[in-house]
């Protein structure tokens, strides 16, 4: 099954994609919208597009394992997208796929304007890795 990614933020958002596989996590790119309500339909739309059957919001926990102002704008966006989708939306701890992200960029060179685009889909991608890993090591038994 493709599984879509999404990086949330107030003004850029980005998304990756698994192959049917759910081995490979692909960037499919940054979206620049303010409205939660639209991009929550970019969203469903996009996850439509690529034939997703699973949709997981990174849900950015603090390190202390709390919930901030954040995650809880990550959870009403994730319960926007809901409204637009018949898709499963799940949440998935992304502690530090941001800071992860960085790191990638730096060891690439990556920087100025060119970072600021892909930034949230290499963390989109980031965030599925960690998820698709989880669920390969938690397979159910059949």
């Amino acid at each position: 099954m493709k599984i879509m990614a999404v990086d949330y933020g107030d003004v850029r958002t980005g998304f990756a994609i698994s192959d049917r596989t759910e081995f490979l996590a692909s960037p499919i790119g940054t979206v620049e919208e303010r409205n939660a309500a639209r991009l929550a339909k970019k969203a469903a739309d996009t996850a439509a597009e690529y034939g997703a059957g699973e949709i997981i919001v990174g849900l950015p926990i603090n390190m202390n394992g709390t919930e901030g102002p954040r995650a809880e704008k990550c959870r009403e966006f994730a319960e926007l997208l809901k409204t637009h989708t018949d898709i499963p939306v799940r949440m998935w701890d992304e502690r530090s796929t941001t800071v992860t992200a960085h790191n990638i960029l730096n060891q690439t060179n990556v920087r100025g304007k060119a970072r600021k685009a892909v930034v949230d889909t290499v963390a989109a991608t980031v965030i599925l890795e960690g998820y698709l890993e989880y669920r390969r090591k938690n397979k159910p038994i059949e």
